[in-house]
């Protein structure tokens, strides 16, 4: 008696006394407000002081979750996961500690999950494995610690109403097939999911580890035993034993009511906790910490260079295991697992499905399914298995349609209750099974014959003097056909099949005839429309040569004009062309071109009107008669990108911006890559982008600049570029490229996010007169915020659209993307780095 005393105070002494089995950093690191993370971000977690837990997003599946995980070689072990049952979420979900206090998880689609529905002042990851939340005063008002998933760490607790659900594997950390759960009669219980949780369905249970304590008088060694000890019954499962042992009425008065499963027998089963201690203690404890029973005690507590974290787990083949993470002074580590609560994967219920069985010992078990059964899903075996055939019950009385057979299995059992159970010898067993429409499978076993209905559970195979006879209509040459019916069914199968062919022959008949008629009457039309069709339409589709006469009758006198550009004036004017009667057209008078001769330039408008693009102005005809050429043009009703951006009396829509950048970078892409001829605009301006009826942003006067030729510069193409649109490459009479094109489209798209011109005088600060240096600067400080005043802006796409535009007018042309990559990066499938300031240029 003196040796049990001394073990029950040996370990209420481990419990209770906080030795350095793992880092216990003091200082811990503060998160506060307003702190962020994105599995795209820089920061995707959390770190405690001692760098051994994390708090973020974590890899699973084709996607992230948000979780707590010990950091490991060759892999990370999670330990905790919030909305573990949600699908995977994409690299542009955030976790938010917000400004007033809330931890959000948001998804790419915008959904607000709170992960804690308090209001925090602070946040901190404790080397514990504990992420809390704290309030003003310091004090924690939220820990992932109240609320665990399948794991429990040193320090932590699980509390009635507060189960241990396993993972479906683990590298799935959503909720699986087994649940551990505190019963209210101070019980610690395995079970399989989807099941009542009562004892024919428990695999595993504290009872058996407190009857061991009893007998030995360990965990009451400092209390009366009651009397009702001896009513204790070293079977788990035994309906009425799981939780009955315990204390007298003496040691449970502090902690509320007495009583728990049996009355005044027992703990208050609500104040019992499942307890892992830092020392690697697993314990059942009291609501005054005092040990009720220890499930293993672990003595190993390590040395000043080895670090120790311990993790209890219920794992995803429904068996409690406590591991142990040992970390080294040469950064090296190694897991041990210490104890299981079961040894045999087989003694889980429900560790294989309907209709299968376990088979093997240890860890190692595998599911097989019984004989005529297949696999639900080949690629997970747990999932059990169907009958291919299904059984047809006693619907005929003339007996079933299809015979049934039998197959043997020896060494075969499983947990369900028979519907019959019969004594007499083992081969009226098989046949009373097969006679039977009911029976599924009989077991025959010590001279009684016990029926089972489908679907049949925990199965597995064990030594046992038994016999499993398994209904089975798969093998043909069994002796207990029955050739009368089989002629029978023969009868009616051919029956069937010859009507039904019968049937389809007529219908093919009725189907060639229609389809014979329909083809007679739609060639019949279509020589009646060949010899009346309006050859017209095709105008719409060619590009047409005008008169003068004709385009000067249409603009009334070239009387109102739209603009003047680089290349002439745009007048508005009235045509019929083609089917459309009445267009409205903008009509380009050149004034550059006289040098041109007729069928060179009637050539270039040939290959420009052979370009079709949403995003650019559509080229409907020309006219040349001598010096005078002129171009038609659809008329574009909102005018152009410069005055939406610099004269409307409201900004555009944020939303808006960033379409119509991405609208002219593909109309650019496809002059530069995509059509017949390439094409280098070479004038590219806000002014020379057009809004159609839609406000879709269409390029104009694209082609003018000649078609593109290598090795072009500025001499030889004959043009100037407009002042602050032009490339540097201009100023120094280098080669022409589309990388001249790439830089005036960054000045545009810098034009774009602030909406203001590259060069604006009447601004607060000097620093703000140049565009391009104002957005470096802000983007250099961390400032975006200043380019768009008070908009509702997605700060992230502001970003990716400030680095692609300074990245765009770089002063050497090989670091300017490519319009293709400019594409990608303002889509955000492309990562973008950090430009380096450009130079400016006051071309």
């Amino acid at each position: 008696m003196e040796s049990i005393n001394v073990l029950f105070l040996l370990s209420t002494f481990l419990l209770a006394v906080d030795v350095k089995a793992q880092p216990n950093n003091s200082i811990n690191v503060m998160i506060p407000l307003g702190s962020s993370l994105s599995p795209s971000a820089n920061r995707t977690s959390w770190l405690s002081p001692s760098g051994l837990f994390a708090f973020g997003f974590y890899p699973q599946g084709n996607g992230f979750a948000i979780g707590i995980w010990l950091v490991d070689q060759p892999q990370n072990t999670i330990v905790w996961t919030a909305y573990r049952n949600n699908s995977p979420v994409t690299s542009k979900a955030t976790l938010d500690l917000t400004r007033d206090g809330k931890l959000l998880f948001r998804t790419e689609e915008g959904e607000e999950n709170p992960v804690a529905d308090v209001s925090a002042a602070s946040a901190s990851m404790l080397d514990s494995g504990n992420f809390v939340l704290y309030d003003n005063s310091s004090d924690v008002i939220w820990e992932s610690f109240e609320y665990p998933t399948d794991t429990i760490l040193g320090g932590q607790n699980v509390s009635y109403g507060k189960d241990l659900v396993s993972s479906v594997s683990g590298s799935d950390h959503s909720s699986g097939r087994f649940y551990l759960r505190m019963q209210s009669d101070g019980n610690l219980v395995s079970y399989p999911v989807n099941n009542t949780d009562n004892s024919e369905n428990a695999y595993w249970s504290s009872a058996t580890i407190i009857s061991d304590n009893f007998a030995s008088g360990v965990h009451c060694s400092a209390n009366k035993i009651s009397d009702n000890v001896a009513a204790v019954t070293t079977d788990p499962y035994e309906r009425g034993a799981v939780g009955r042992g315990g204390c007298s009425n003496s040691y449970t008065r502090s902690c509320g009511r007495p009583g728990g499963y049996g009355g005044s027998r027992g703990t208050s089963g609500g104040s019992i906790r499942l307890s892992l201690n830092q020392r690697g203690l697993l314990s059942l404890i009291d609501c005054n910490s005092s040990i009720i029973s220890v499930l293993v005690n672990n003595s190993y507590s390590g040395d000043k260079e080895t670090t120790i974290i311990y993790r209890a787990i219920l794992d995803s083949d429904g068996i409690l295991k406590l591991y142990s993470h040992r970390f080294f002074g040469n950064k090296s580590s190694e897991m041990i697992m210490e104890w299981s609560s079961l040894v045999d994967q087989c003694d889980v219920k429900g560790f294989c499905g309907f209709n299968s069985y376990c088979l093997g010992m240890g860890f190692l078990a595998e599911c097989l399914c019984f004989p005529g059964f297949h696999f639900v899903n080949h690629k997970n075996k747990f999932l059990g298995c169907n009958d291919k055939f299904s059984v047809d019950g006693c619907s005929s009385s003339n007996g079933p349609m299809i015979p049934h057979y039998s197959t043997a299995l020896p060494n075969i059992s499983w947990g369900d209750y028979p519907y019959s159970m019969v004594r007499t010898k083992q081969e009226n067993c098989e046949s009373s099974c097969l006679d039977d429409c009911n029976c599924g499978a009989a077991l025959y076993m010590n001279g009684t014959c016990n029926k089972y209905k489908l679907p049949l559970r925990y199965g597995r195979s064990q030594n046992l003097s038994a016999i499993a006879f398994f209904k089975d209509r798969r093998n043909g040459d069994h002796h207990r056909s029955n050739p009368k019916i089989l002629m029978d069914g023969k009868k009616k199968i051919i029956l069937i099949l010859s009507l039904s062919l019968g049937s389809i022959a007529c219908l093919c008949s009725v189907i060639a005839i229609s389809c014979f008629f329909q083809y007679r009457r739609q060639v019949h039309w279509y020589r009646k429309l060949s010899e009346n069709v309006n050859v017209g339409f095709a105008n719409d589709f060619t590009l047409r040569s005008f008169s003068y006469n004709e385009l000067e009758s249409a603009t009334d006198g070239f009387s109102q004009a739209l603009s003047t550009g680089s290349f002439g004036s745009v007048y508005k004017g009235s045509l019929s062309i083609g089917s459309v009667t009445d267009r409205t057209i903008a009509v380009k008078r050149l004034e550059k071109f006289e040098e041109e001769g007729e069928r060179k330039f009637q050539g270039e408008m040939t290959a420009i009107g052979r370009t079709h693009h949403k995003n650019l102005v559509q080229l409907l005809g020309f006219c040349i008669e001598g010096t005078r050429k002129l171009l038609v043009y659809d008329y574009m009703t909102n005018g152009s990108l410069a005055d939406l951006l610099f004269k409307a009396k409201k900004r555009p829509l944020w939303k808006e911006r960033v379409r119509i950048a991405l609208e002219v970078a593909r109309g650019i892409y496809y002059l530069h890559q995509e059509c017949e001829v390439h094409i280098i605009h070479c004038n590219l301006k806000p002014e020379n982008i057009l809004m159609d009826d839609t406000w879709t942003a269409k390029i104009s006067d694209f082609g003018l600049a000649r078609l593109s030729v290598p090795n072009q510069t500025r001499t030889t193409m004959g043009i100037e570029g407009t002042s602050g649109y032009s490339a540097p490459e201009w100023q120094k009479k280098s080669l022409i490229s589309v990388k001249a094109d790439i830089y005036s489209f960054g000045v545009m798209l810098l034009e774009i996010v602030c909406c203001r011109s590259n060069i604006e005088v009447n601004v607060s600060t000097a620093d703000e007169i140049l565009l391009s240096s104002w957005v470096y600067n802000c983007f250099v400080v961390g400032e975006l915020d200043k380019l768009v005043e008070e908009e509702n802006v997605d700060m992230k796409t502001l970003e990716r659209m400030v680095k692609v535009g300074l990245w765009c007018i770089q002063e050497d042309p090989a670091l300017r993307p490519p319009m293709k990559n400019v594409i990608l990066m303002l889509e955000g499938t492309m990562d973008i780095a950090v430009p380096p300031s450009p130079a400016i240029s006051y071309s």
